[in-house]
């Protein structure tokens, strides 16, 4: 047991090692570095402070040097701990690899060959999924169940008999009832959800507009983006109130309980649209329509008709998470380009990997509501596997976006550490399944996002 935990280290620290690799050789600072240093396998001349980029390059080639030797101890190691054969085939063809990826480094250094440089990328992004998914499978091996008993089809707790009385207000004041009102609406909107989403939104923005972005359109789509966020969380109230009262997590939200009337909510969940699309449309129609395209599918596609219907609603449902993206690169640019897709493609799969992690913690809310997630059908191994394939997927999409981009050194080691930190608690959540450790997971996974974003809008807005 103490082998395979090493082995486990090894494996998370390789992989976390060849990521670093991979999203330092992304950033244009690299790039302008390879410039800097011709030669292979040595760079030529003294390393000063006033030429940065040579020190750069070095630094890559000796952490790629130490990389290797890690990746050779580590499938080694392998080779003699790891007892599922798919385990050991993705360690070897990492090993494998990783020559491939010496030479075309060489090759890129002395000929300065575009098309080698991708294929360069490329190839370190092929190692390092194949050590994420040693790793993934490792672990559902040394700490999966075998006799859990996933439920095929999750049935809804019985409704509880609580009358549809409205919560009684007779014993308060007035300054009580109007701030009871108030902060029920409020929490009608998810407040919860609206700074990371607005964060989002704002990348989108610094990503298109570099130091150029304006106070206008900043204030218009962040405020568009708040009211449309409002408008989707009340409209999901709406629709899962008789859900939420079996669930304790939920049995306590405003219209659950009766303290606003749903014809009230639904009224203000129609202002808030409408207000939405009048900040939107004033900064362009695209940012208006993919607006109004958020709030129908979360509320309607994801509430109605895949949340309640498919083990892949968490999955599928992520598309609400990315199009705030969208949304800010359209207010900039008016169109959808390629690095704002790259950086929706980013909280696209970055979605599950957070997500599993609640519906790990309230596995069994989910259930009582009926809700086919993926502890409840698939059980809690094959979801802390998946979170491991998407947290290796989120950190690709990081990579590919920084290729996409002019992002530097503070995005690239945002990412690398973050990630890390991530990936920490992943494995803590396989080796104690607690409650806790779920949470643990979960937020990191809100750690890494929150400060990649912040790492792209500095990056973005510093150029």
């Amino acid at each position: 047991m103490a082998e395979r935990r090493t082995f486990t280290g090894l494996l998370a620290a390789t992989a976390v090692g060849v990521y670093l690799l991979v999203i330092a050789g992304a950033t244009a600072a690299i790039t302008d570095a390879v410039a800097a240093c011709s030669s292979w396998p040595l760079c030529q001349g003294p390393v000063t402070l006033a030429d940065p980029d040579l020190l750069i390059a070095r630094g890559h080639r000796l952490t790629a040097a130490a990389v290797g030797l890690l990746a050779l101890g580590t499938v080694a190691v392998g080779l003699r701990t790891a007892t599922r054969r798919r385990v050991k085939a993705a360690l070897l063809v990492g090993i494998a690899l990783y020559p491939v990826q010496i030479a075309l480094g060489a090759f890129v250094a002395t000929a300065s060959v575009a098309a080698l440089s991708g294929a360069h990328l490329g190839v370190g992004m092929a190692i390092f999924v194949s050590f994420v998914l040693a790793l993934a499978w490792h672990l559902e091996f040394e700490t999966g169940d075998e006799n859990e008993s996933p439920v095929e089809d999750p049935s809804p707790a019985p409704m509880p008999d609580e009358g549809d009385s409205p919560v009684p207000t007779a014993s308060l004041s007035t300054k009580q009832r109007v701030l009871g009102t108030v902060g029920a609406y409020f929490r009608l909107m998810k407040p919860r959800l609206m700074w990371l989403l607005c964060l989002v939104a704002a990348a989108g923005m610094a990503l298109a507009a570099g130091p150029q972005l304006e106070t206008r359109t900043v204030l218009l789509t962040l405020g568009g983006g708040v009211l449309a966020i409002g408008a989707s969380g009340t409209f999901n109230h709406v629709l899962e109130r008789d859900i939420d009262k079996r669930m304790d997590r939920t049995s306590d939200r405003p219209i659950a309980t009766h303290r606003i009337p749903v014809a009230n909510a639904m009224a203000f969940g129609v202002a808030l649209v409408a207000a939405a699309l009048v900040l939107f449309w004033q900064v362009n129609v695209l940012a208006s329509a993919l607006g109004l395209t958020a709030i129908l599918f979360y509320s309607v596609i994801y509430t109605l008709v895949l949340k309640p219907n498919t083990v892949q609603n968490t999955v599928i449902g992520g598309a609400a998470g990315a199009l705030p993206a969208l949304i800010g690169w359209a207010a900039v640019e008016g169109s959808i380009g390629l690095p704002g897709l790259a950086l929706a493609g980013v909280i696209f799969l970055w979605t599950p990997a957070h997500f599993y992690s609640l519906a790990l913690a309230y596995k069994d809310d989910y259930e009582a509501g009926g809700f086919p997630m993926m502890p409840v059908v698939r059980g809690e191994t094959e979801t802390r596997k998946h979170i491991v394939y998407y947290l290796g997927a989120t950190l690709v999409g990081s990579g590919i976006l920084a290729t996409l981009t002019s992002l530097g050194w503070l995005y690239a080691l945002t990412s690398a550490s973050v990630g890390s930190v991530f990936l920490w608690a992943v494995i803590r959540l396989h080796r104690e399944q607690t409650e806790r450790a779920a949470f643990r997971a979960f937020h990191a996974s809100n750690a890494y996002l929150g400060l990649l974003l912040v790492a792209i809008v500095v990056d973005s807005l510093a150029l």
